[in-house]
This record gives C-alpha cells, structure tokens and sequence, in this order.
C-alpha cells in the first residue's frame, strides 16, 4: 500500500490542524495504522496507532488528551485531528500502516510498520 499525507501547516500555540493520509493501491481491510513524528535533531517517536478492523486506538503519553486518530473506511483515509498544539509538536509527521492487528496497548517503534508515507511538516509557533 503506498500512503500520502497531508495537512501539515504552520498554526500558533493553543491551535488546531488536522492531518490525513490517504492509501492506494489496495484497500486497507485490517491491520494497524498509525502517526509517528521527527522533531529536528531527535530521532523519530510513536504519536498513535489505530487497528484498522474495530477502531481501537493508542496515543503516546505526551499526546494523549489532545491528539484523536481515526479512520474512513469509505475514502481509505486515516486523519489526526491535532488540538491545543504546542511548540513541542513541531516536527515532520508520518503516516504508517502494517498488516499486523496490534493491540492497543502494544509499545509500536518504527519497525513495527513496513509501509510509510512521505511526512507533513507541522510547525507551531509560540
């Protein structure tokens, strides 16, 4: 599956963006979604996961409460309405996909996904 993201943008401290990332080349029917982030000079780091087939979710401490994941299964889409965002978000988000049911409370890295998107920088200024 190849996946696009999207919606990246420069919004102040305390705003809202929301990403998407669309896939092609076959429809997604199960497996696990998620968003990771690379802040300059970090390495990157888990955001949220979402398991395609029921809907559950996982987010990172530092995003709880403010970061939702979901998905459109009709558009083959999965979004991250981002709110109250903070200087401390500014980063490159990614969008992933594995073919694998995680649960939710699973600790996802990177080498839990084998397909990525091309990232969406997302700046937020103070």
């Amino acid at each position: 599956v190849q996946l696009q993201a999207s919606g990246g943008g420069l919004v102040q401290a305390g705003g809202s963006l929301r990403l998407s990332c669309a896939a092609s080349g076959r429809t997604v029917n199960g497996g696990t979604v998620g968003w990771f982030r690379q802040a300059p000079g970090k390495e990157r780091e888990f955001v949220s996961a979402l398991r395609w087939g029921d809907g559950s979710t996982s987010y990172a401490d530092s995003v709880k409460g403010r970061f939702t994941i979901s998905r459109d299964r009709a558009k083959n889409t999965m979004y991250l309405q981002m709110n109250t965002l903070k200087p401390e978000d500014t980063a490159v988000y990614y969008c992933a996909a594995s073919s694998r049911n995680y649960i939710s409370s699973y600790p996802f890295t990177q080498a839990d996904f084998r397909s990525w998107g091309q990232g969406t920088l997302v700046t937020v200024s103070s």
